[in-house]
C-alpha cells in the first residue's frame, strides 16, 4: 500500500515540475518581445528606454536559466510574482478568489453526486423500463444544453420572474451565512445539472456491467437478498469508474467555470483569469494556470488513492 502511495506521489511531483516548466516557457515562446507587447498602447511603439525598463522589471534581461531557477525558487516559497497592471501580489489575489471557486465546484459536485449516482443505479436495475428510458432521455437533454443557457434561463425564471433569489453576486459567509448560500445556490445548480448527467450515465453503465459479473451471479445463486447483493457487491465495485469521472470533471471545472462565474457575477478564479488575459497580465495568467494545474494533479492523485482503497487490486498492478 505505502509503495503504491509513494509511486503516485512521485509521479504527481514530477507532473507539477513539468507543468511549471511549461508555464515558464510560455512567456518565452510567444512571438515577439513580451515587454514590447505590454508597453505598447493603441498600436503606438513606446520609446526604447521604456521597453528596456520593463524588460528589467520583468527580469527578461537575465540569462534564461537564471530566470528559470529564480522562478522555481519563488514557487517553492509560494511567491507567484506581482501583477503588471497594479503591482499587487498575485498570490494574495489567487488565495482570495480560489476558495470561492472551490466552494462553487464542491457544492455543484455534491449536488451532482446525490442526484446522478442513485438515479443511475435505479435506471440500471430497471434496465429497459419506462423509468430507464425517461431518465436516459433527461440526461441526454441536460448534456445538450450549454451551461450559459441553463444559467440564463434560471436567472430569468427564479430571479426575474419568481423573484425567489438574487440574479447574482456574492456575500461572504461570515457576514451573512443564509444570503451566502442563497447566492451560491443558482450557480451551483447550473453546474450540477450537466455534471449529474455525466455521473448518471457512468453509474448506469458500470452498474449494468457489474451486475453481469460472475461474483454477482454466485451471490444470487447462494440465495442472498438482491438488496444486500446490490449494496455489498454491485454498488461498491461500480464506484471506481464513477469516482474517476467525478475526479476528472472536478479538475476540469477548476478552469471551466468561466461562463458560470460570469453569468452569475461570482468573484472566483475564472473571472480573475479572464481579466488577466484581457489586460495581458502575463505573470497573473501564468500563476493562475499553474495553480489550476496543480490542483488538477492533486485531485487526480486523491482519486487514484481512493480508487486503490475501493479496489485493492489497483495497488498490486
Amino acid at each position: 500500500m505505502w509503495g503504491y502511495v509513494f509511486r503516485r506521489c512521485v509521479v504527481a511531483i514530477l507532473l507539477v515540475w513539468v507543468v511549471a516548466t511549461i508555464v515558464f516557457s510560455i512567456l518565452h515562446l510567444i512571438p515577439g518581445d513580451p515587454a514590447v507587447l505590454l508597453s505598447s498602447s493603441g498600436g503606438v511603439m513606446p520609446p526604447p528606454e521604456a521597453i528596456e525598463a520593463l524588460r528589467e522589471k520583468m527580469g527578461l534581461n537575465r540569462p534564461i536559466l537564471e530566470q528559470y531557477f529564480s522562478y522555481l525558487a519563488g514557487l517553492l516559497k509560494g511567491d507567484l510574482g506581482r501583477s503588471f497592471q497594479d503591482g499587487y501580489p498575485i498570490a494574495e489575489e489567487i488565495w482570495t478568489r480560489l476558495p470561492r471557486t472551490v466552494e462553487l465546484i464542491l457544492a455543484a459536485t455534491f449536488l451532482a453526486i446525490i442526484i446522478g449516482l442513485p438515479l443511475g443505479a435505479a435506471a440500471a436495475t430497471r434496465r429497459g423500463t419506462m423509468l430507464d428510458r425517461l431518465l436516459s432521455w433527461l440526461a441526454g437533454l441536460q448534456l445538450s444544453v450549454p451551461v450559459f443557457v441553463i444559467g440564463t434561463l434560471m436567472i430569468l425564471l427564479f430571479a426575474q420572474t419568481l423573484r425567489w433569489v438574487p440574479a447574482g453576486g456574492h456575500v461572504p459567509f461570515a457576514d451573512d451565512p443564509m444570503r451566502h448560500l442563497v447566492h451560491l445556490a443558482m450557480p451551483a445548480v447550473t453546474i450540477a445539472i450537466g455534471l449529474s448527467a455525466v455521473i448518471f450515465r457512468m453509474a448506469r453503465s458500470t452498474v449494468i456491467e457489474t451486475q453481469e459479473r460472475d461474483w454477482v451471479r454466485t451471490a444470487r445463486a447462494k440465495g442472498l437478498p438482491w438488496k444486500a447483493v446490490r449494496r455489498r457487491h454491485v454498488v461498491r465495485n461500480a464506484l471506481g469508474p464513477v469516482l474517476t469521472v467525478v475526479g476528472l470533471n472536478v479538475g476540469t471545472l477548476l478552469g471551466g467555470t468561466v461562463l458560470v462565474e460570469y453569468v452569475f457575477n461570482w468573484p472566483g478564479l475564472s473571472g480573475f483569469l479572464v481579466n488577466a488575459v484581457e489586460q495581458r497580465d502575463y505573470p497573473a495568467v501564468q500563476s493562475i494556470i499553474l495553480v489550476i494545474s496543480f490542483l488538477f494533479i492533486m485531485i487526480n492523485l486523491a482519486v487514484d488513492l481512493l480508487y486503490s482503497v475501493l479496489d485493492p487490486r489497483i495497488r498490486h498492478s
